[in-house]
């Protein structure tokens, strides 16, 4: 890759990773699933001088409803329950665990030993985060948890979903799947959050800037640039880049909130990223290094 591409890689990373922690600022202004309708609404602007993909209504509708609303749904329920933003940039990596096991089942896809063990080490890791829930002054509960966990797994069947959509533009897919989410979401909203939650929601500052920057930063400039290096270089070029955001999650919530991570969650985290490294890089890599060795 070329250094303004490297550069353009480790950028969209870093928006992703710090999104965290803007969505934890903005849950100081909005409720939840409120803020989750109208980060997609946001997102889904270009819609309105964008053409549709050539892909089925239904199924823009089938994975947008996994890939956003439920799981940006549930990750923000989660967060909002008790999941820092630092750890929930980890735990959603869990999705490339939950995407192997789903094809597997679905698509009757084998895996390889190599990310069976992946699956394993990074099993080991939740496990190890998971052991600190019920520690004293604990920032994380079993709820939060659960949730983000079936957050990954949402964003898992959406992968798994979009196997069959063919080749298709990736920004205006993304933005017409945006499309798919702010009306279940508002809807959601009002039945679980109540009409007086969202009348409290607070339209300050941070709360606007927070659903600007994950709705046109996070989502449509961030997929924008992933899309446009995916069009450049081959997908196991790019794909490895993704490694570096709960690098840059856990770093950002560490700087801006002071997120503390004991020991168990270091090694828990290490343990995931570590699996995600054995699932997500390129064979290669591998036999390379056996070659060296």
């Amino acid at each position: 890759m070329q250094p303004v591409h490297i550069f353009m890689a480790v950028v969209v990373a870093a928006i992703w990773g710090f999104n965290f922690v803007v969505i934890q600022w903005g849950l100081e202004s909005f409720p939840p699933i409120l803020m989750a309708s109208l980060r997609f609404a946001v997102a889904a602007l270009p819609a309105l001088v964008m053409p549709r993909p050539p892909v089925p209504m239904h199924r823009l509708v089938f994975v947008g409803t996994a890939w956003f609303a439920a799981q940006f749904g549930l990750l923000y329920l989660g967060m909002h329950v008790g999941m820092p933003p630092g750890l929930a940039s980890v735990l959603m990596q869990a999705q490339a665990f939950f995407t192997i096991l789903f094809a597997a089942l679905w698509l009757g896809e084998r895996p390889s030993i190599r990310q069976i063990a992946g699956v394993a080490v990074a099993a080991a890791g939740v496990v190890a985060i998971g052991s600190t829930v019920a520690g004293q002054g604990s920032d994380m509960t079993w709820p939060g948890l659960a949730l983000v966990m079936t957050a990954s797994a949402c964003w898992a069947l959406g992968n798994v979903m979009m196997r069959g959509m063919g080749r298709v533009e990736f920004l205006p897919m993304v933005v017409w799947l945006s499309a798919v989410a702010p009306l279940p979401l508002l809807a959601l909203s009002l039945i679980l959050e109540g009409p007086s939650a969202i009348a409290a929601a607070r339209w300050d500052w941070s709360g606007i800037a927070s659903i600007v920057f994950q709705g046109a930063g996070a989502t449509i400039a961030g997929y924008g640039m992933w899309a446009y290096l995916l069009k450049l270089y081959p997908a196991s070029v790019v794909a490895p880049f993704s490694l570096l955001v709960p690098l840059f999650g856990v770093a950002s919530a560490a700087l801006v909130f002071g997120e503390a991570f004991g020991p168990l969650r270091v090694v828990g985290i290490a343990l995931i990223l570590a699996g995600l490294a054995a699932v997500a890089l390129p064979k290669r890599w591998f036999s390379r290094g056996r070659t060296a060795a």
